[in-house]
């Protein structure tokens, strides 16, 4: 918690002190300390609302244009829906969830009622939740997956 506070009095954002706060690795090995419901970045995240409310410091989210717009102007940069699905996945295969999970929303975001983007999208999140140990992490990314899939599935 120190550590989160005496970042954002130093001025950091919300992403640096993602960045850059972990707690010590044999912390996260005890058993009153592993992180099965919820994980250290969610209490960094708390942190950061309760002191610092729902601003970020990035300028562009302080009023920001809505997601489809953004995303539809991304994907039109990035040569289309289907080339950042790919992009998507060859980030899963090289087990960078994070990012792939951003360039997936952003492809759906761009066609939210396209059955193959869906598709990929209940993948994606198929394997990141494969790849996570909390209970809230795995919660929400099955929750994404069986959302895509119902719409990829038609039912």
């Amino acid at each position: 918690m120190s550590q989160t506070i005496d970042l954002m009095n130093e001025g950091a954002s919300l992403d640096e002190i993602l960045q850059s706060v972990s707690l010590p690795a044999e912390w996260l090995e005890r058993s009153w300390m592993r992180p099965v419901y919820d994980e250290p970045e969610f209490v960094i995240r708390n942190i950061w609302r309760q002191y610092g409310g729902w601003w970020d410091l990035d300028p562009a989210y302080l009023k920001p244009s809505p997601k489809a717009e953004l995303a539809g102007e991304v994907v039109r940069l990035g040569g289309g829906a289907e080339v950042i699905a790919a992009r998507a996945q060859e980030l899963v295969d090289e087990g960078d969830f994070k990012l792939a999970c951003h360039l997936i929303e952003l492809a759906v975001a761009s066609d939210p009622t396209s059955v193959s983007l869906h598709g990929t999208r209940a993948e994606i999140y198929d394997a990141r939740r494969m790849a996570e140990r909390s209970l809230m992490s795995i919660g929400i990314f099955s929750a994404a997956a069986a959302e895509s899939r119902e719409i990829a599935d038609g039912s």
